[in-house]
């Protein structure tokens, strides 16, 4: 599949190259305007492979833990011999360990992919990745000591495959942004995030598929194949990673992303000059002149400029100061703390209920088996069900109503129902039946993802100019991991008994929906049909206007 800037161009029937909003009216005039055209899929083929993968890999170890526990930590054995012994904490290490790594990929990528440009970074975080997932299912059973060294080798690795994970959020929400038009841009990143939902709910089919492939063993008590059934789980992400590399590895650098760095390198002279200058506005760049004297350019002209121009990335010096200028500003600085902070709310909700889902179907009673091959059976139906109501469709209600209603009222109320369903699960947690605990945390899951889960994967991609969009989204994104972390390492300690318990737990999670819907209130602006590269420029000519 070969890359083009279709995100940015289209051409007529007869061949010559017109802007996507001249493409777009002739396609709804002629009532021909479809959900996807020919660039957009390319998008969502390359793009979303990464977020597929990213949520298969990160929400597979929901499913992996409990056949880990019977392989590694004597699940096996039947009481009063012996109980599984998985340490509380170190479980939580190596469920939190993809998100560690995803902060030092989020950051690391962010920055590099807007010191050196996207060509330069893309496809390097998938071969992280890889490279990641190989070394994880590649665990060594002989390994000498005692088993948690096992695990403190699969949490490096894991940690090392979170890396690749986080450096994928901040480059493919960039260049999705950078070649979608104003119109559809929301829905293009929805698109693409979506791959989230397609990837939790192919974990939960694998399992099930690898699982009746082993069951005649299983069922006859031949529980040592349980090592090959987790590392299958894990190994099939490498099919689409491998798939994809390539086109990746092979994309042209982003227009938009050179035109919007070129403002890093501007003298003030520059912009208030009578020279040609490059104006954004939101339908691309147009090229202007003062000279009173000179001929318009022909809207070909100016689009075949628009696309052939080539503006030198900025100095790797500049581009480092650019960042802690651009949000030394209060407006821009809490814009930054607004989109971080949300990020980091619903993350330790959302992965404190993903990446402890089965602990939770089990202290529910959903995934009681009379044999362990049953247990592991219904967890894994358990979690299908969740993703096929609840995960999946959140999805798709976002991209649906994401042009019509905005970005900021489906954050808002997908926090504040998040925060519903764990306040109903929390406050009649001992008199809950079964049933009643699941369809809340199903409907809880609907909203995460018609929610701020996806919200706040969209709005830093839309919110910030492209000379800093990486970074800021990585930023904002690793903010929130940082909750992810909470969760990951925190939950399983607080929940057992003992501790403050799982009802407990589920309040942190009520506060923290509060918290992010009063947060995108007061900090996080309304981004629908707004060009921050168009914003950016007139910033830079109003300062210049100033001095």
């Amino acid at each position: 599949m070969k890359w083009e800037e279709e995100g940015y161009t289209r051409k007529d029937e007869h061949g010559n190259i017109i802007s996507i909003e001249e493409y777009e009216d002739s396609q709804r005039a002629t009532g021909a305007s479809r959900v996807m055209t020919k660039g957009d899929l390319k998008l969502y083929a390359i793009c979303g492979v990464g977020f597929f993968l990213d949520s298969y890999d990160l929400f597979i170890i929901n499913l992996v833990t409990p056949i880990w526990t019977y392989e590694y930590w004597g699940g096996l054995a039947k009481p009063p011999k012996k109980t599984p012994t998985y340490p509380l904490l170190l479980r939580g290490a190596v469920n939190a360990a993809a998100n560690i790594g995803n902060i030092i990929g989020q950051l690391s990528f962010g920055f590099l992919g807007d010191a050196f440009g996207r060509k330069f970074v893309y496809g390097k975080e998938m071969i992280i990745m890889i490279v990641g997932v190989i070394l994880v299912i590649s665990l060594p059973n002989h390994l000498k000591g005692p088993t948690r060294n096992k695990f403190w080798y699969l949490f490096g690795m894991r940690v090392l495959m979170g890396i690749g994970i986080g450096g994928d959020y901040p480059m493919s929400a960039s260049i999705v942004a950078e070649r979608s038009s104003l119109r559809n841009r929301g829905r293009m990143l929805g698109w693409i995030f979506s791959n989230q939902g397609w990837g939790t709910l192919a974990g939960s089919i694998v399992t099930l598929i690898v699982l009746g492939c082993f069951s005649k063993a299983l069922k006859h008590g031949e529980y040592s194949q349980l090592d090959a059934v987790w590392r299958i789980q894990i190994g099939v992400a490498l099919l689409p990673a491998f798939a994809t590399l390539y086109q990746r590895l092979t994309m042209p650098e982003s227009k938009k992303y050179l035109q919007s760095g070129e403002l890093s390198m501007l003298k003030p002279s520059s912009l208030s000059s009578s020279a040609t200058t490059m104006e954004y506005t939101g339908k691309g760049a147009k090229a202007h002149t003062s000279d009173a004297d000179s001929n318009e350019f022909s809207s070909q002209d100016r689009n075949a400029l628009f696309v052939e121009a080539h503006v030198a990335p900025p100095t790797r010096d500049v581009q480092m100061k650019t960042f802690m200028i651009y949000f030394s500003e209060w407006r821009h600085l809490k814009q930054l703390i607004g989109t971080a902070s949300c990020w980091f709310f619903v993350d330790v909700a959302f992965y404190g209920l993903n990446l402890n889902q089965s602990v939770l179907l089990a202290a529910i009673g959903f995934s009681k088996g009379k044999t362990e091959y049953d247990t592991l059976l219904k967890n894994a139906y358990g979690n299908l069900i969740i993703a096929a109501a609840g995960y999946v469709p959140g999805y798709f209600l976002t991209i649906y109503f994401i042009e019509i209603l905005g970005r900021r009222w489906i954050q808002i109320q997908g926090f504040l129902v998040c925060a519903l369903m764990f306040g109903i699960i929390a406050g009649d947690y001992a008199h809950l039946g079964t049933a009643g605990k699941f369809v809340c945390f199903t409907i809880a899951q609907l909203f995460f993802n018609f929610g701020p889960n996806a919200t706040t994967f969209i709005v830093p991609g839309e919110l910030y100019p492209s000379r800093v969009r990486g970074f800021a989204h990585g930023l904002s994104a690793a903010t929130g991991k940082l909750g992810a972390i909470l969760s990951g390492v925190l939950f399983n300690y607080l929940s057992s008994p003992g501790q403050i318990g799982v009802a407990n737990v589920l309040w942190i999670f009520f506060a923290c929906n509060v918290a992010g819907a009063i947060s995108t209130f007061f900090l996080v602006p309304e981004t629908k049909g707004v060009d921050a590269d168009a914003l950016d420029f007139k910033e830079c000519q109003e300062k210049v206007a100033r001095m």
